[in-house]
Parts: C-alpha cells; sequence; structure tokens
C-alpha cells in the first residue's frame, strides 16, 4: 500500500493525520458529479470497488453528544445499534450543518479520520472481513484506502454491528 509523506500539496486533514500517525493508505480519487445522489455508491462504481468495502461517515446525536457511524454505503445506519454501542439509550442522524461544523468537512466528503473535534467512533464490524476499506478522504472525488485496523486505530474506534439493509 502506498504511502504519503509529510504535509503535501492538496492534503486533507485526513491524509495529512495518517502521515503523522505513520499510517500506510493508498489515496483513490475520481471525478464527483455534483448530480449524484449517493456519494458512497458514486465512489464505489467510479474505483470499481465492491459497495460493501466502500464506508460512509455518518454523524449522529446518541442521547444529544455527537458521534460517528461508519457503516458500508450499501447499508444504513442502524440507529438503535449505534446507541447501544456507545452505551447511549436513543440516536438520531445528527443534522448536516452539525455534521459539518463539527468535523471540518461538508458532507459528501466527511472523514472519519482528522475531523476538527474528536468524536466517539463506531466501525460496522462488517469492515474486518476485507484486508482494506476506504473511506472519504475529506473532499467529494477523493477516498483512502487502508486496512480496518489502521481505520479504528486513527478514528479510536470500536467495532460493532451497526449497519442494516
Amino acid at each position: 500500500m502506498a504511502r504519503t509523506k509529510g504535509n503535501r500539496s492538496g492534503g486533507t486533514p485526513a491524509t495529512v493525520a495518517l502521515d503523522r500517525a505513520g499510517v500506510a493508505y493508498t489515496p483513490r480519487s475520481y471525478v464527483h458529479d455534483p448530480a449524484v445522489a449517493s456519494y458512497g455508491m458514486e465512489a464505489a462504481q467510479a474505483l470499481d470497488v465492491e459497495p460493501a468495502r466502500v464506508l460512509k461517515t455518518l454523524l449522529v446525536r446518541v442521547d444529544g453528544a455527537l458521534a460517528v457511524g461508519v457503516v458500508p454505503v450499501d447499508r444504513q445506519l442502524d440507529l438503535k445499534a449505534v446507541a447501544a454501542a456507545l452505551g447511549g439509550k436513543r440516536a438520531e442522524l445528527a443534522d448536516p450543518k452539525d455534521a459539518e461544523r463539527s468535523t471540518g468537512y461538508v458532507v459528501g466528503g466527511i472523514s472519519p479520520i482528522g475531523q476538527r473535534t474528536s468524536l466517539r467512533t463506531v466501525v460496522d464490524d462488517s469492515a474486518q472481513a476485507y484486508d482494506t476499506v476506504l473511506v472519504s478522504g475529506g473532499r467529494r472525488g477523493f477516498d483512502i484506502e487502508l486496512a480496518p485496523c489502521d481505520l479504528a486505530a486513527a478514528t479510536g474506534a470500536t467495532y460493532a454491528a451497526i449497519a442494516r439493509r
């Protein structure tokens, strides 16, 4: 797997965080269509990767506190499961403006890595079935491919079954 070193021109907070941590990753760019309805499915198709390996980053409020759920793009976040995984009672999707303000990224380009504010993060346990997974690299049209264990380490995440069909 390639690794980009240092704060290179055009880097994102996600790549800078991975570079600083010495985590191996492969940058994967594609041409983003602003009219597309599903950013994650667009990435899977453009990069010719099975959707189960491409993960979307969703911000939630669990008992009022922001947190992050990371699930395959071909599935939905199970709000009850993410609340339970974080020791809470109730979860709801966060307002997109709150998500952007907290992470420093725009919707459709929110990476679980290098967020402005460190939030509790849960990655769906299905990610562990793959050698590598892809997550947003911090902007639309740019993903990062890395090992699931490195994703968990870079975000301080735990694994739990938080996705449903």
